[in-house]
């Protein structure tokens, strides 16, 4: 997803400490007024998310745990396209598979009313329910699960394995469609499905 950016110039280094600045004027409030930003010039930026969450900027790693952090905060979606937005521009970026990673999963409850807390790579918390939805995709050739779920307007976040793992392990079976069974997980009152198996699988 994303595209690839332009060479890289004097003003996206600029650009990269300007948008530092304006996510920590906005760190102390509740949600920056990026619908009131996403307005603005857009073009491409040399910043580039790896599907293991890793943040790249000019081909390096971004170490800076706080930078990245900050600038997740002012991530906005339109489309399949995703940017980086100020007063004035929305600098696209380029994404491998999701935005975010979740990294931590925590169970309160159990059964029915269990409530899955989910925290991932830049510190979004979400309970996994009616706004923050869980789904997985599977690739065609190698049937490799891909867990995801919603964190925030259209930005989703990738489960990592070892937290997919652990949510597996609290998977319940119920009955879907005729010779099909359903295999998931139920959160804040809504059952979420990780798998399906039945008579018409092969």
């Amino acid at each position: 997803m994303g595209k690839k950016g332009n060479p890289v110039t004097s003003r996206d280094n600029d650009q990269l400490g300007a948008l530092e600045q304006l996510a920590r004027q906005a760190k102390h409030e509740k949600r920056p007024p990026l619908g009131s930003w996403s307005s603005g010039v857009a073009r491409d930026f040399p910043l580039r998310i790896s599907r293991d969450g890793r943040w790249h900027y000019l081909g390096s790693p971004i170490e800076r745990a706080s930078l990245v952090k900050l600038l997740s905060r002012v991530m906005v979606r339109e489309g399949d396209e995703f940017f980086l937005v100020s007063p004035e521009e929305k600098l696209r970026i380029e994404i491998e598979d999701a935005p975010f990673l979740v990294v931590e999963m925590e169970q309160i409850g159990t059964g029915e009313l269990q409530k899955l807390v989910f925290r991932t790579n830049v510190d979004d918390v979400v309970i996994a329910g009616v706004d923050h939805k869980i789904w997985v995709n599977e690739n065609p050739d190698t049937q490799e699960p891909s867990p995801y779920i919603e964190i925030r307007d259209g930005l989703d976040a990738l489960i990592n394995r070892a937290v997919f793992y652990d949510l597996a392990e609290l998977a319940i079976r119920t009955c879907g469609s005729p010779n099909k069974d359903l295999c998931g997980v139920m959160s804040d009152g809504y059952f979420f499905n990780l798998a399906e198996s039945g008579d018409d699988q092969a």
